[in-house]
């Protein structure tokens, strides 16, 4: 080789002209530009659409005059009775939210270290199966099993022949179960990734200690989950409140929450305004009452630390 050839200083590759390489920020802009902008379009411009129409007097598709006014947000005070549905629905999602999480922490736990290869690979398929079935098919099948007289009912007959029904169909504990079928997978998951990544030395050096299984559970499992529970939390409760299906299949009379009022107003009183208020209502009171709850985890957390 040429000692000249090694004396020569490496040109741009060829066919790239020099000073024609992309900068890094165009080339990530180009990477996100799809993303951000589907969200854009699918998910901020319907809410700021909605969040407009909040404040007008009436659905613009109809011939009243379109006035903005802010009346529509004072509903749960000119209507007393929303208070109470609001506040039922906020307890429905709890108790959706409070079962998921203990029942999708242990299933989580006995996935992640109980099971290992294709054994661990066919539950979480059986996880997701929820995910692969059609929500008005998964509900009204919940009927079957709930209502009087249904396979509930003909198991417990099978057993004990005399004994009354046990159907619990049109309850708020149907509502919960079916919704708690739905979500339960949320959470489930979301723990899995939080203890999966658990080194084993951590509960090897905590059960050398001495410590009991309740202990290691408390003390070393149920912290390095939290991240996982939180966000299975905010998963479940967040749509839990807004639910509409379960509720009116379900839970029959008593099955009026927020979302069966929000959807009335939108396919039955044609109501959009109003509609639109009582979602951003209920939407600022869970974004406060998450802001309070990570308050208090960051300083549990700082004390702890």
């Amino acid at each position: 080789m040429p000692a000249d050839a090694l004396a020569r200083p490496a040109g741009p590759p060829q066919g790239r002209p020099a000073g024609q390489t992309l900068p890094r920020w165009v080339a990530t802009a180009a990477l996100l530009l799809p993303t951000y902008g589907w969200l854009l379009i699918a998910v901020m411009l319907p809410l700021c659409t909605m969040f407009v129409f909040s404040f007008m007097n009436a659905t613009p598709m109809g011939r009243t005059p379109i006035v903005f006014t802010t009346k529509h947000y004072q509903a749960f005070v000119t209507q007393p009775y929303l208070i109470r549905i609001a506040w039922d629905s906020l307890l429905m999602g709890f108790w959706t939210t409070l079962i998921c999480a203990v029942l999708g922490f242990f299933a989580a736990l006995a996935l992640a270290r109980a099971t290992i290869g294709r054994a661990r690979e066919t539950l979480l398929i059986l996880i997701l199966l929820p995910f692969w079935t059609n929500g008005l098919v998964r509900v009204f099948s919940w009927t079957m099993v709930l209502r009087e007289g249904g396979f509930l009912d003909a198991l417990l007959h099978s057993v004990f022949p005399e004994a009354g029904s046990i159907g619990f169909l049109y309850s708020r504990p149907a509502i919960v179960l079916g919704l708690v079928h739905g979500y339960l997978p949320y959470m489930i998951l979301t723990c899995y990734i939080a203890l999966v990544t658990i080194d084993d030395s951590l509960i090897e050096a905590a059960e050398s200690l001495g410590a009991r299984w309740w202990t290691i559970l408390g003390h070393v499992l149920v912290p390095m989950a939290i991240p996982g529970l939180t966000t299975g939390a905010v998963l479940i409760f967040v749509p839990v409140i807004g639910s509409f299906m379960e509720p009116r299949i379900l839970g029959g009379r008593v099955g009026v929450t927020m979302g069966t009022v929000i959807e009335d107003q939108f396919t039955q009183a044609f109501n959009w305004p109003l509609g639109a208020a009582l979602s951003f209502t209920m939407l600022a009171v869970v974004l406060a009452i998450f802001a309070t709850f990570s308050g208090v985890l960051r300083r549990n957390a700082g004390a702890s630390a």
